[in-house]
């Protein structure tokens, strides 16, 4: 009747990852699936997808992805090795390394910028 078998491992690719606003979490968080962050991350963020630090969330650490949306508050070095964009509301704070970037107008960036794709 119930079906118990796990689910494989490619079931879970397109899904994403969410911290809801309000959460805080203090470590390093490796996913290999897209991810949104509402809430507030005090370390690194590692992902083989997109990234997405929604208007409330903040990150003060270093990320490593393939996309990443910005609308909150990033302080820290983050290598994108595609796109990076940055919504009008955002502020990025110190170094950034990425393949495309686009930066909405009346974001707060103040970052220092290499524009390469991460091998």
């Amino acid at each position: 009747m119930f079906n118990k078998n796990p689910k494989p491992y490619t079931d879970l690719l397109g899904k994403t990852n969410r911290i809801v606003e309000g959460t805080t979490i203090n470590g390093n968080i490796i996913s290999p699936a897209d991810f949104r962050l509402d809430g507030h991350l005090i370390g690194n963020f590692e992902s083989t997808g997109k990234i997405v630090i929604g208007p409330a969330g903040s990150v003060k650490g270093d990320i490593t992805c393939i996309n990443a949306d910005i609308e909150g508050n990033f302080e820290g070095k983050i290598q994108v090795a595609e796109l990076l964009n940055i919504k009008g509301n955002a502020s990025v704070c110190g170094e950034v390394v990425c393949g495309k970037l686009s930066i909405d107008p009346g974001a707060d960036f103040s970052a220092t910028c290499v524009m390469n794709p991460i091998e």
